[in-house]
């Protein structure tokens, strides 16, 4: 299916999760929005490279540095042999830096997984709804980057990366209108808003701070415990805005993709329950943003091809983000 029904006319079927879109692409789908990647509109993407500009969207694995949100630290031990050096990673997070959440990362704290999958799928024989799903059908389409960082700066309102700023989808609006660029359906939408930069120039006690901080493999979910960071506003406004625009995943620089702090036992305090559980919708996070925008305020151009290819790991919850961009 290529054409989606409207956000307010989901769910399909009554037995589904109000305002979600279970069964939109079958009962047994695995990969969301990502069905709009139609060989159509990746060869239309393709045609938007028109300098050979390549990008890349993937910050450093090492980074953040401490590990934020409960991961632990990467460990690179080079191993000599007779005809040459060989590696091994210990404390691997696929998490840890750029990032995909897959859709099984999420959990709905009433309705569950996208789809109805359950965590016991990822451990089935053999495993289903893993990031595989995704890296098994190869993740290539249009994106658009919105610059917020930018837009903000020059009308003399700058982020504060270091603090909670929820953009709004009439702020969305405005920086896609003075960028001169538009949605479509079966695109990647990066969101930049600076928080890369000012993690880097932060001292080290902001940084151990944040690392102190929201620790994801706890069930204490007090609001106190998310350090604040800015990103998209949680209402349901934006899940039917970027649902109703055909965004396929929303990708930013941010540790969440949406404004921080969150209340992930509150299914009204947390996006990322509206746009992976109930409609499919992938989220990236941590991603290296700043080549990218540094570059569409020179040439004045926000769109281009966008390629990834997450870890093809069964009942996989997550990869690096593996992201390139073309222009």
């Amino acid at each position: 299916m290529t054409e989606i029904p409207a956000y307010r006319d989901l769910p399909i079927a009554p037995e589904h999760p109000p305002r979600s879109a279970w069964g939109v692409w079958g009962d047994d789908d695995e990969i969301g929005a990502m069905n709009l990647l139609t060989p159509e509109r990746t060869a239309q993407a393709a045609r938007l490279v028109r300098r050979g500009a390549v990008f890349s969207l993937n910050w450093e694995l090492d980074e953040p540095s401490p590990p934020i949100l409960g991961r632990g630290r990467l460990e690179h031990t080079i191993i000599d042999g007779p005809s040459g050096p060989d590696d091994r990673y210990d404390c691997f997070y696929p998490q840890a830096s750029s990032q995909w959440d897959a859709l099984a990362h999420v959990r709905h704290p009433r309705y569950g997984s996208y789809n109805g999958w359950t965590t016991a799928d990822l451990t089935a024989d053999p495993p289903r709804f893993g990031i595989d799903a995704w890296a098994r059908k190869g993740l290539a389409g249009r994106f658009v980057l919105v610059d917020a960082e930018r837009y903000f700066a020059e009308r003399g309102e700058p982020i504060d990366a270091g603090t909670t700023r929820a953009i709004t989808v009439a702020e969305m609006k405005d920086i896609l209108d003075a960028q001169g660029v538009a949605l479509t359906p079966g695109t990647f939408l990066l969101v930049h808003v600076g928080w890369i930069d000012w993690y880097l120039a932060s001292d080290e006690q902001t940084k151990l701070r944040l690392a102190r901080g929201a620790d994801f493999s706890t069930t204490d979910h007090d609001l106190e415990h998310f350090f604040p960071a800015p990103g998209l506003d949680r209402a349901e406004e934006m899940a039917e805005w970027l649902w109703d625009s055909g965004v396929v995943a929303v990708a930013s620089d941010c540790p969440a993709v949406e404004a921080m702090p969150m209340q992930r036992d509150d299914s009204e305090g947390f996006l990322h329950y509206r746009l992976a559980a109930l409609l499919g919708i992938g989220i990236g996070e941590m991603w290296d943003l700043r080549a990218l925008a540094a570059d569409s305020a020179v040439d004045g151009v926000y769109e281009g091809l966008l390629a990834s290819a997450p870890l093809n790991k069964r009942g996989g919850t997550g990869s690096p983000a593996n992201a390139l961009a073309f222009k």
